[in-house]
């Protein structure tokens, strides 16, 4: 993770992790800011939340987010997310997007209740094991999941490939995309051909 942007980052994660417990919502920290700290530190603008809670919670989370300088980034957010399952928000002192994907499948429910929690400067925050950051990974299937994928793969010797496999092999039938498990099995072979 850059030096330049921890600051900012770590302020934007202290108001996250003041807001989640708060509510209290059970959630952990995806996207660049897990892949940093669980595989190798990248450079990250934003911050990327995976929480559990109900659709009838979701605008008393929002009143409350405020408290912790925490502002919604459309107009209606709460259409928004129905619609599209993320509550968009922006740290305002930083100007840090922080966007929090509303977990509704039995993954998610998973991911969230196995996180761990790291440190990170004065803050405790909650992050998803290093299988279940692959498996999101490999769904989302961008150039810059892909080699965070690598970078994950690289510095996490005892993964439980069996889960992770299983798990993408789900979302790629429900998804009709078989090339999520091609392309997930070409990573792991590059991955032991580079340690060998």
């Amino acid at each position: 993770m850059s030096d330049s942007l921890r600051s900012p980052l770590v302020a934007a994660l202290r108001a996250l992790t003041g807001w989640l417990n708060a509510l209290p919502a059970p959630a952990v920290v995806v996207g660049g800011v897990a892949a940093s700290l669980l595989g190798r530190p990248r450079f990250t603008q934003d911050i990327d939340a995976l929480i559990l809670l109900p659709e009838s919670a979701w605008a008393d989370a929002l009143t409350r987010a405020s408290d912790f300088h925490l502002a919604v980034r459309v107009e209606k957010p709460l259409d928004f997310a129905r619609k599209a399952r993320v509550l968009l928000l922006r740290h305002s002192p930083t100007l840090i997007d922080v966007d929090i994907i509303l977990g509704a499948l039995p993954f998610e429910t998973e991911a969230v209740q196995h996180g761990i929690e790291v440190q990170l400067e004065d803050v405790t925050i909650r992050l998803p094991r290093v299988e279940d950051l692959l498996i999101m990974k490999a769904i989302a299937h961008r150039p810059r999941d892909l080699e965070d994928i690598e970078a994950l793969l690289a510095a996490n010797s005892t993964i439980d490939l069996v889960r992770v496999r299983r798990w993408v092999a789900e979302f790629a039938r429900a998804a009709t995309m078989p090339e999520l498990i091609d392309e997930f099995e070409r990573l792991i072979s590059n991955s032991r051909q580079s340690i060998a």
